[in-house]
């Protein structure tokens, strides 16, 4: 069944449990693929991290600053609305808002938890 989520509806109601961190707000979630959005008032950030997954940042609005490896060494890229920014399994990553407000939609699949592969 189709379903239509609107980011930015759901961003805007998203709530953050610790000042400085982004809001975030699961929009899907099957064992195939988690969303969640990210909403980003000045200054907020998520710090850097690895996922088990592959991790696909798709910026919805704002300008902000992704990290990750660029040429072997972290590096910070400023993007903005449009933006697609993809990240390996295990790859570090991490976001933040010099100026909010920043919204990213991040796709991580699988979700953890979901779906294993067999071995070959």
């Amino acid at each position: 069944m189709m379903h239509v989520h609107d980011c930015l509806a759901i961003a805007g109601k998203a709530v953050s449990g610790t000042a400085g961190r982004a809001a975030s707000a699961i929009v899907h979630d099957s064992p195939d693929v988690r969303l969640v959005v990210f909403r980003f008032d000045s200054d907020d950030s998520v710090a850097m991290h690895t996922s088990t997954s592959t991790v696909v940042l798709s910026v919805v609005s704002g300008t902000g600053v992704i990290s990750g490896p660029v040429n072997g060494e972290i590096q910070d890229v400023t993007v903005s609305a449009g933006s697609v920014v993809t990240y390996e399994p295990n790859e570090l990553h991490g976001m933040r808002a010099p100026h909010g407000p920043f919204v990213v939609l991040a796709a991580i699949t699988p979700r953890p938890g979901g779906r294993t592969t067999a071995a070959a």
